[in-house]
């Protein structure tokens, strides 16, 4: 009997060659404190249906970690929307994007209601197939075979992304006789996802899961309205330019049209800053704008834009960055794994910005600081700064929307602004892009450029940013009083142009190659954009370079 080696949580297994790897948990009673969904091997990313066919040492994904959550959520689509077909054939699954710990989906072209009874029949189906822990076979097939599938699913989303993938065989998952394409792994049975709520909103559905690392609970549910109505807005309107999905931007790029539409989007963008300015202006009181977002939204940029249309208004706006109030990196916080925490509250010198915003405010000059990232230490800039009548100031930072920053300020004077990368287009109906994978990837770009981090540095702080914007940002965006989306419908392919060559420097015996192959995988779905028609005022450009902004 042919056998290979495996090395897995500090102990070495022997095993019978093309084992899988879910029966090897299985046989030698593998033990883990959060359910195990996929594995690492040999710095590969594998499912748990993967056949070990030569020795290797093996990391478990957990739910502990990001993508483990992935994979839970990737399998739970699939079951829901198998048995959304089940009840419902006529209708369109349209997975439309995150909310609430959940995914929020469309049923389009249904002829059932969507009502509480239908709910109850689709959620009491998922469990009872829960109950019976059906495979979920993965399969190779080529790319004609898949097109004839999914063409008899009535699914030509799926065509156009497989259009667009340099491979001749590509991946499908099947659950009995339901076929469907699912970018990334999934569990080995529907019987692993025992964890999950179903709620009907706003005439569609939230697929609700469990936090990363606390698989056993569903955290509890509050409405995000405001953040609903910013994803439905931008849906809408890409539902009229017909730029719905990966395929149909591809096909843009192909017939040379993108100039066009990539000015009715900076036009939408520049209109939604118009209106903010307007609501500001509506209101004297509002002498301190704040914005605040998760990392790499483009708040700087969004900053000055605002500043831009506060004037036409006859207001004079200025901008300033709360990161500038850093305190000296040899005084960053640290978190609980004893790393410096940049994303904490009190990476920010709290005493010095008060003191300023209050000298401001009662009229009085300041010296403004700045912030070297290069050496981690902040210096006075001799710029001084006085607060005159009809001017407003406008910070920006991940805290800005915390009350704690600017408790000693009656709220009627301030003006919050929530702003992030609201993904508006899907890979397909099935696939939504995650808000984050957008946002890593201008960071990577921009930490290269701007920062001298290379993509390793960025994906090893990834962590850690993430868990800062769930403590610090998240829970205070429904305070806003305007949100925006920053997110561009054409961004990832002017991003990959950049963000490829750089991950490909990431080689396999690095501990980020997984991050990187996924983040590769992702950017080849999408043709490749060139710069040179983009804005030197837009958002996009703060990262990419070339921004008029960071010229001032």
């Amino acid at each position: 009997m042919d056998t290979v080696k495996i090395k897995v949580q500090g102990r070495e297994f022997e095993v019978e060659k093309n084992t899988r790897i879910i029966d090897f948990i299985n046989s030698f009673g593998i033990q883990n404190a959060s359910p195990i969904l996929g594995a690492i091997v040999n710095n590969e990313s594998r499912s748990l249906r993967h056949k070990m066919d030569e020795d290797a040492e093996i990391r478990f994904v957990d739910y502990d970690s990001s993508e483990g959550v992935s994979i839970y959520r990737r399998s739970l689509l699939f079951l829901f929307i198998k048995v959304c077909e089940e009840f419902c054939p006529s209708a369109n699954v349209v997975v439309e994007h995150s909310i609430n710990q959940g995914v929020f989906c469309e049923l389009r072209n249904a002829d059932c209601p969507v009502n509480e009874t239908f709910r109850k029949q689709i959620e009491d189906r998922m469990r009872e197939l829960v109950a019976e822990k059906i495979p979920f076979i993965k399969s190779k097939v080529t790319k004609e075979e898949a097109k004839k599938i999914y063409m008899s699913l009535q699914q030509p989303d799926k065509i156009g992304v497989l259009d667009s993938l340099d491979m001749d065989m590509v991946t499908i998952y099947s659950c009995g006789d339901w076929n469907d394409y699912f970018y990334g792994y999934l569990v080995p049975n529907s019987g692993y996802l025992t964890m999950f709520e179903l709620r009907l909103y706003e005439g569609g559905f939230i697929l609700r899961y469990p936090k990363k690392g606390d698989f056993y609970h569903l955290p509890p549910y509050y409405d995000q309205k405001k953040l609903f109505e910013i994803f439905r807005e931008f849906k809408t309107w890409n539902r009229i330019l017909g730029v719905e999905n990966v395929s149909m931007l591809n096909e843009i790029v192909r017939n040379n049209k993108m100039g066009q539409y990539m000015r009715i989007a900076e036009a939408l963008q520049e209109k939604k800053y118009a209106e903010i300015a307007d609501k500001i202006k509506s209101d004297p009181k509002k002498k301190i704008v704040l914005i605040a977002g998760p990392s790499s939204s483009g708040k700087t940029t969004s900053s000055h834009r605002l500043a831009i249309q506060l004037m036409v208004n006859g207001i004079n706006a200025i901008p300033i960055a709360l990161d500038d109030y850093f305190v000296n990196r040899d005084r960053t916080p640290l978190d609980e794994t004893g790393k410096p925490d940049f994303e904490s509250l009190y990476a920010v010198d709290l005493e010095l910005f008060n003191e300023h915003l209050t000298k401001l405010l009662n009229g009085e000059e300041v010296e403004l600081p700045l912030f070297d990232f290069m050496t981690g230490t902040r210096k006075l800039t001799g710029k001084k700064l006085k607060l005159e009548e009809n001017q407003v100031l406008i910070f920006e930072g991940i805290h800005a929307l915390n009350e704690k920053l600017t408790e000693s300020i009656p709220r009627e004077n301030k003006f919050k602004i929530y702003i992030s990368a609201l993904t508006s287009i899907n890979i397909d109906d099935h696939n939504s892009i995650g808000t984050s994978d957008t946002r890593l990837l201008r960071r990577m770009v921009r930490d290269y450029k701007y920062r001298g981090h290379s993509p390793e540095r960025t994906l090893e702080l990834w962590d850690a940013v993430r868990r800062g914007e769930e403590k610090n940002i998240f829970p205070y965006q429904e305070d806003a009083d305007a949100m925006f989306n920053s997110a561009m419908f054409y961004e990832i392919g002017i991003l990959k142009v950049v963000a490829e060559p750089l991950l490909r420097e990431i080689t396999k015996k690095s501990e980020y190659y997984p991050q990187a192959k996924k983040l590769l995988d992702f950017l080849q779905y999408f043709e490749p954009i060139e710069s040179e028609r983009v804005p030197e005022n837009s958002i996009i450009r703060e990262f990419i370079g070339g921004s008029c902004f960071q010229e001032e």
